[in-house]
């Protein structure tokens, strides 16, 4: 007897919303057995990893300020992706965006604050991340070039000329020589939410975008004709959809809302501009965007608990002395789990008689 995989009839639409949650359930099971493994205490372990950095409003904040980009970035990257639209470079847009609207922050003008920077800084940072993201847009429809690889390649471009500017022409004078620009002013930062803690308007943009996703994409005829792209590109086609539309509308969402993601690191909880500017939430919102099944509320929920693995890896670092790279781990579990059930959401295993067999 052979193992044969063949395409379901239909998937199952229950299946579909139901497997984040079962890549979700077999994430912590192997989490269990990771803990194991290491010689800690799974419960023990478990609790430091997800219960405690929660337990407190400092906690919940923290949780808030890194899902904001988590949400915000792959939200952005959804829209794209609903029509078949691939960015994969949402890290690079948002080190541009923070690039941009730390070079605004900076300017003499801006040295004391006033008002309108911070409007200017928030634009400027989204038409960074869009100007990054129109590249690979422009050499898609200019060149049929793969926007996966064309904006994956100028992620490392954006992180070398981050690096070059602070630790050359805008390195801060009074920094101990250390690679990192000066100080934003006052005026120049996102205010706080809730005091005592670094939670910022940051979040903001997170909230409206997932609105805006979500009637774009629900409600609007663009939103429609970018679905369809993705269900069917012969039936786009057929229906007269300019495919060329679709690409340049995709990447621009994913750069925009990359951009305003590196608005709200530089002018939030960094304040300033440093070599790396993310801990990879660019990637990471690839993750959160299919967890999320491309849908808004979805991706909310997914960058809340996207969130809650990159403090959970912080908080066992420092009290369990678990490896760095447990995070990572739990990502990528996360993403092979998913990927795993959206397998079986679509095809199906079947044991079928081999070559003997039928000869028998």
């Amino acid at each position: 007897m052979q193992l044969r995989i063949e395409p379901r009839a239909a998937a199952s639409l229950r299946m579909r919303y139901a497997s984040p949650l079962i890549a979700t359930g077999l994430t912590l099971l192997t989490g269990f057995v990771l803990f194991a493994v290491l010689g800690k205490n799974p419960l023990a372990a478990f609790y430091a990893f997800f219960i405690a950095p929660v337990s407190s409003i400092n906690g919940v904040a923290e949780l808030l300020l890194k899902a904001a980009p988590l949400v915000l970035i792959a939200t952005g990257l959804a829209v794209g992706f609903r029509a078949n639209v691939w960015n994969i470079g949402a890290e690079g847009q948002l080190t541009i965006g923070a690039i941009v609207a730390g070079g605004m922050a900076l300017l003499p003008a801006a040295a004391d604050g006033p008002a309108w920077v911070l409007p200017v800084m928030i634009v400027a940072g989204a038409i960074g991340g869009m100007a990054w993201a129109a590249v690979p847009a422009f050499l898609r429809t200019r060149f049929n070039a793969n926007e996966i690889l064309v904006s994956l390649m100028l992620t490392y471009v954006a992180q070398l000329l981050l690096s070059y500017l602070v630790h050359g022409p805008w390195r801060d004078p009074q920094g101990f020589n250390f690679p990192q620009s000066p100080q934003l002013p006052d005026g120049a930062l996102l205010p706080i939410l809730l005091n005592g803690t670094r939670l910022n308007a940051g979040v903001l943009f997170a909230v409206v975008a997932v609105i805006a996703a979500w009637v774009f994409l629900g409600k609007s005829f663009r939103g429609y004709q970018m679905r369809v792209a993705g269900l069917s590109g012969e039936a786009a086609h057929y229906a007269g959809f300019r495919a060329r539309q679709t690409i340049w509308i995709g990447m621009l969402a994913g750069g925009a809302a990359a951009g305003l993601a590196g608005v709200g690191e530089v002018a939030g909880p960094l304040g300033q501009l440093l070599p790396t500017v993310s801990p990879g939430y660019g990637f990471a919102a690839i993750i959160v965007a299919f967890v999320g099944r491309l849908h808004p509320p979805g991706i909310l929920l997914a960058g809340l608990l996207m969130s809650l693995l990159y403090l959970g890896g912080d908080a066992a670092q420092i009290s369990m002395g678990l490896p760095a790279a447990t995070t990572a781990l739990f990502q990528g579990a996360l993403l092979f789990f998913l990927l795993g059930a959206d397998l079986f959401i679509g095809y199906r295993v079947k044991l079928v008689p081999g070559a003997k067999e039928i000869l028998q």
